[in-house]
């Protein structure tokens, strides 16, 4: 089961400051279409794909593409900005085999217990060749995300219960893969870190429900304590890591 229980609560405060700005989700355009060349009838599959906001982004950019939306989450498929999402895991994919040219799963590596298996389900279903592109924090690759500098105790809930990007790569290895890039990319998360502590809301994040009260709450003293002298945009690195 996933590390959070993604209820009604998760999948409002999910909906209502996850989505990305379009400067964000223009720096993830670029990375993306490294090693994906949209087409139309491209098929696509979004897998945990929470409230729809990726979904709705690749339907945008690509039209013509059939984007496969699936969440396991039925209060996240409720709330989400896409239709027709479906309901399913990374161990049972509603897609037939060979039947998808590429796979994102985008903070979503964590959820996934049982990792070898789920590679197997996406060697079934994708085609021979295609990427699956993983957009996701790994331990030991943290020091651009913004939660673990005023949270620092979320670095030890990501590298405690966040796979590595080598055991994600053997665990894929496992059923064919192999990676074919680890890229750092930087998003504008929030206009500001005014902005960011004002929306800033505890169910939806992972890593700062896996951490204490007490250490929520310091770290949200720290946070309000830094925005007065803060200047620019809240800028987070995140990897994609992409096997084929």
């Amino acid at each position: 089961m996933a590390l959070i229980a993604y209820d009604h609560a998760d999948a409002a405060a999910f909906e209502a400051t996850r989505h990305l700005g379009d400067d964000a989700l223009g720096t993830w355009r670029e990375a993306i279409t490294r090693y994906v060349t949209p087409r139309p009838g491209m098929r696509l599959l979004d897998l945990g794909c929470g409230t729809g906001s990726w979904s709705r982004a690749f339907r945008a950019w690509w039209p013509g593409t059939d984007v496969l939306a699936v969440e396991p989450s039925a209060a996240m498929r409720e709330r989400s900005v896409v239709p027709g999402v479906l309901a399913g895991d990374a161990a049972g994919i509603p897609a037939d085999d060979a039947s998808i040219d590429a796979v994102w799963l985008s903070t979503v590596v964590h959820h996934i217990p049982d990792l070898p298996a789920a590679a197997r389900e996406l060697r079934r279903v994708l085609k021979p060749g295609a990427p699956v592109l993983i957009r996701s924090a790994f331990p030991g690759r943290h020091d651009g995300i913004t939660l673990c500098r005023f949270w620092p105790e979320t670095r030890a809930a990501l590298d405690d219960n966040y796979p590595a990007v080598a055991a994600v790569e053997a665990a894929f290895a496992g059923a064919g893969f192999a990676t074919a890039g680890l890229d750092r990319v930087a998003q504008v998360s929030a206009p500001s870190l005014a902005e960011a502590a004002a929306g800033l809301r505890r169910e939806a994040h992972t890593l700062l429900q896996l951490i204490s009260d007490d250490a929520y709450a310091s770290g949200v003293d720290r946070l309000q304590a830094a925005v007065p002298a803060a200047e620019g945009p809240v800028l987070d690195v995140l990897d994609l890591l992409v096997l084929r």
